[in-house]
């Protein structure tokens, strides 16, 4: 069993939750509804790119633990550095967009850094959990009780909200929009955060949930 590639792709599906509740809540804001066309497919690649990050951040996780000794410092530098090749990869895709974009990297490494720290950590403290239980939810309810694994989540949510945020106001629109970016980059901003919050309690819930709570039991 690949315990690691089970845990990336629950991180991948909750960046899409979190991105998907983001774009529904935006789509109801005036005047951010109004330069939304022309970002939502950025916004979407832009999952795709941070979860090819996690991921590759989670197998480091799992061969530190393999090792038998917790990633440190170095470890971060050298992710950090790994995943401006992904970003190389993203910006190629949008290339060909209407709008355009540019990573402020003076703004996104420290947020980066502090993201990429903090799931190190978490993905470890959860492989290692795995190792002596069975199955991803046991680990999870092993690693963490349920108000600080809602913590955990809310922070790395905030993190990639202030990352997102970095890259949206770098997002070139067409000369009519531009006087919204700035309101769209705080537009998003806050809807983020007001959306980490509720997402995070209710995957933290979902995982401590009983199975007699559970629909069909």
């Amino acid at each position: 069993m690949n315990r690691a590639h089970i845990l990336a792709v629950l991180d991948r599906r909750i960046l899409e939750a979190f991105s998907r509740r983001t774009v529904d809540e935006l789509r109801a804001a005036l005047p951010v509804r109004l330069a939304l066309p022309h970002v939502e497919r950025v916004l979407a690649l832009n999952v795709a790119k941070e979860a090819q990050k996690d991921a590759l951040v989670i197998r480091c996780s799992a061969q530190a633990l393999a090792a038998g000794a917790p990633p440190g410092p170095e470890t971060v530098a050298r992710l950090l550095d790994e995943t401006k090749k992904i970003d190389s990869t993203f910006l190629d895709r949008v290339s060909t967009f209407p709008v355009g974009v540019r990573i402020r990297y003076e703004e996104v490494a420290p947020v980066r850094a502090q993201r990429i720290e903090r799931l190190l950590s978490t993905a470890y403290r959860i492989l290692d959990a795995w190792r002596t239980t069975r199955g991803l939810r046991t680990a999870l309810r092993a690693s963490y009780p349920q108000p600080e694994l809602e913590r955990e989540l809310h922070e790395m949510l905030k993190l990639y909200a202030l990352e997102t945020n970095a890259l949206s106001r770098s997002v070139r629109l067409p000369a009519l929009l531009t006087p919204l970016r700035e309101q769209l980059a705080s537009g998003l901003y806050r809807v983020m955060n007001a959306v980490a919050m509720k997402l995070a309690r209710d995957l933290a819930r979902d995982v401590f949930r009983r199975k007699r709570d559970q629909p069909g039991n």
